[in-house]
């Protein structure tokens, strides 16, 4: 008892750290992810006795570690991972939630769904075949959605006799190309998942590599999510009145603090009315407190009866994002249906939901060299690009670049509610090479936004 009453004593003073694992096919992250979780006891008895059987049946002598993290049929059978798979684990140091990410260029838009929430990736290449096409392709992303730590581990030593010279080229070439996306910390790491070198414990074949293992890089890496440093911003999700004999007059706002902190006496301005007021008093967990930050989920009161309903965004009156129906971003397209020119579309930015068109498509971005094909007409599935959406109402967007939650949007489909396209609104790190716009939009004179 005393046991298990210290252990939940030591998660509640780790940090978290959200990483996503991202290579080519065949790179062994699979067996990365399931070595990481088998070495540091993060896995139950009973699967890692179903692994055991499985390997067995398969004629293995080994249990194969990749079992533990592929847990779709297709993926079993075809010995590829095709969904995003999350994964939870601990040490006394820190707690993680891995995304393990597919690698077939089919299925980049995974990886951007599990790296949108990272803040660390890694990239895994095979040391036979060093930086291939896929393995830019991830960097790219990882640069895109602005994850501020990337770890290359270089897997497979084992199968190049552990060479230094090796490992050296590879890591100066991936080094360079990640740096040159703005990348803000690469760090390399010589890897065996199979054999466990360099994973959980430091390799016996690798004594010129003196760095850190991957779990101690993970467990010491600084978590920068530290959400109360940037702009404060609470969008509304609810507006409480309760109307009882209790509450006669309360007026609360409800949601969660998005970024930054609040506090009581605050001059705060309401988007997009423009309107201001003043922080009457925050509710949290049924206590009236003086101050609150991100990601608590609190109760907004107000000094003044200002007109605000959900979708609305309250934030200080100094520190207030632009308001714009013009929205200019990096998507990745992840429908099968492909986005055009013309179409209407909803786009969801926080809690607020409106009507858009895409009005412009500038370019596509080509990840291979990261060339831009200017007025490609429209996006199909997988493909990064650059769009102009103009919207019915305005909207409160912050730089991707300042922030990653207020940053970010959807692009719906109105139709039935599907997910379009992933956006970052503002400037993607290759902004300095886009291409001018080319074909003119399509007429849409008959819409009145």
């Amino acid at each position: 008892m005393t046991t298990h009453i210290q252990h939940a004593e030591q998660l509640s003073t780790t940090t978290l750290l959200r990483f996503a694992t991202a290579g080519s096919v065949d790179d062994g992250k699979s067996t990365l992810v399931g070595r990481l979780l088998h070495d540091s006891k993060s896995v139950l008895t009973d699967q890692l006795e179903a692994v055991e059987h499985a390997s067995r049946s398969r004629g293995q002598e080994a249990p194969d570690l990749a079992l533990l993290t592929d847990g779709l049929r297709a993926e079993r059978e075809q010995g590829i991972t095709i969904d995003v798979a999350y994964r939870y684990f601990a040490t006394p140091r820190r707690r993680f939630i891995l995304a393990d990410t597919p690698g077939h260029v089919q299925y980049t838009r995974n990886m951007v769904t599990g790296a949108s929430t990272a803040e660390l990736a890694v990239v895994l290449v095979d040391a036979r075949n060093g930086v291939v096409e896929q393995t830019r392709r991830h960097a790219a992303v990882a640069a895109l959605l602005r994850v501020p730590h990337v770890v290359l581990a270089v897997n497979k030593m084992d199968l190049v006799d552990y060479a230094e010279p090796v490992f050296a080229a590879i890591a100066e070439e991936f080094t360079a190309y990640a740096a040159s996306l703005g990348v803000p910390e690469i760090t390399a790491i010589p890897i065996s998942a199979l054999a466990g070198d360099n994973v959980v414990e430091p390799s016996a074949h690798m004594d010129w590599y003196g760095g850190p293992t991957v779990l101690e890089h993970l467990e010491t890496v600084p978590v920068s999510h530290d959400l109360t440093a940037c702009h404060a911003r609470f969008p509304v999700q609810y507006v409480i009145r309760p109307q009882t004999a209790e509450h006669p007059d309360y007026r609360g706002y409800a949601g969660q603090i998005a970024a930054g902190a609040f506090r009581v006496g605050e001059a705060v301005t309401v988007l997009p009315s423009g309107r201001t007021s003043t922080i009457a008093g925050i509710d949290a967990l049924g206590e009236s407190v003086d101050i609150a930050w991100a990601p608590q989920s609190v109760t907004v009161r107000l000094a003044d009866d200002i007109d605000i309903s959900r979708g609305d965004l309250i934030a200080p009156a100094d520190d207030a994002p632009a308001v714009t129906r013009d929205v200019e971003a990096t998507v990745c397209h992840v429908a099968d249906q492909p986005l055009s020119v013309g179409q209407r579309v909803l786009l969801k930015h926080t809690t607020r939901t409106v009507k858009a068109i895409v009005k412009d498509i500038p370019s596509r971005l080509t990840l291979d060299d990261l060339s831009q094909h200017p007025a490609p007409g429209q996006l199909v599935a997988n493909d990064i690009g650059r769009v102009v959406v103009r919207t019915a109402e305005p909207l409160a967007l912050d730089a991707y670049a300042d922030s990653r939650r207020t940053g970010s949007f959807l692009l719906i489909d109105p139709a039935d509610g599907t997910t379009l396209s992933a956006g970052m609104a503002g400037a993607s790190f290759a902004a300095a090479a886009e291409a001018e716009p080319g074909a003119a939009a399509a007429d849409d004179a008959e819409w009145d936004f």
